[in-house]
């Protein structure tokens, strides 16, 4: 059992992260600006502190934060650019506050973009028409790759809320694609690669069970997927949808 604090934990993913961490017996606290959002079941078995991450200071989220063993940022939306950037820097801010020995294992979201397309290093975030939009999970990388944190950052493709794979079927990959790229794809440069990585998405569409259950399943200190980013992909020839599977697993062949 550990001691868990979960932020974002009314969001699609963050009500995941809560429940199994519940189901885990973990001791959960959570951080939220309207805890009325929590349904009733959930704030009888959890810790909730009410607070506006955007507004709260740095060293009263710190002391939020502290006497955790593992964080689980679910927290903010790519889409708000600049708002999303700013939160993840007041979260790590908060957090390098803390003495380093007492600081917990932390999550933080990104996407399927940031992970390496090859060897040669570059990412989807630096395609056209992608990274007009997602460029906040470079920077966010950056920070984090700046602190002294003990960070795992997970990047899966769109998340749905469908039941389960599990994690024993998922491919999961340290900071490349967890799918397999065309041959002829990585020697297409820009613009000419988008409909190649555009077809790969599918692939790495997930529940947000899957996402939470992984998460959840590697909070120790220095483990594995410490300082990494993590992918996921469906199994070999399971392709997603954002509201349902497109298809039934396919063989291999």
């Amino acid at each position: 059992m550990s001691r868990v604090v979960i932020l974002g934990a009314t969001g699609s993913l963050g009500r995941h992260v809560v429940q199994q961490a519940i189901a885990a017996k973990h001791d959960v606290s959570v951080v939220v600006r309207t805890p009325a959002k929590l349904p009733a079941e959930v704030r009888d078995k959890v810790s909730v502190q009410q607070c506006d991450l955007s507004a709260t200071s740095t060293n009263d989220l710190a002391a939020m934060l502290s006497g955790h063993d593992a964080i689980l940022s679910t927290a903010g939306l790519v889409t708000e650019g600049d708002l999303f950037v700013n939160l993840v820097d007041r979260i790590v801010t908060s957090l390098e506050a803390i003495p380093s020995s007492d600081r917990p294992a932390c999550w933080f979201m990104a996407g399927a973009g940031l992970l390496d397309i090859d060897g040669s290093g570059r990412r989807g975030v630096d395609l056209p028409v992608i990274k007009s939009t997602y460029w906040p999970h470079r920077v966010n990388f950056d920070r984090l790759r700046r602190s002294n944190l003990d960070w795992r950052l997970l990047c899966p493709g769109p998340m749905v809320e469908l039941p389960p794979i599990g994690l024993a079927k998922l491919r999961v990959s340290l900071d490349q694609l967890p799918v397999r790229v065309p041959a002829f794809g990585r020697a297409l440069a820009g613009a000419l690669f988008l409909p190649v990585f555009a077809s790969l998405i599918p692939e790495m569409i997930i529940p947000y069970a899957d996402a939470a259950a992984l998460m959840l399943g590697n909070l120790a200190r220095g483990a594995e997927m410490s300082h990494h980013r993590v992918g996921v992909a469906l199994p070999l020839g399971m392709r997603g949808r954002k509201d349902r599977w497109a298809a039934q697993p396919k063989s291999a062949a």
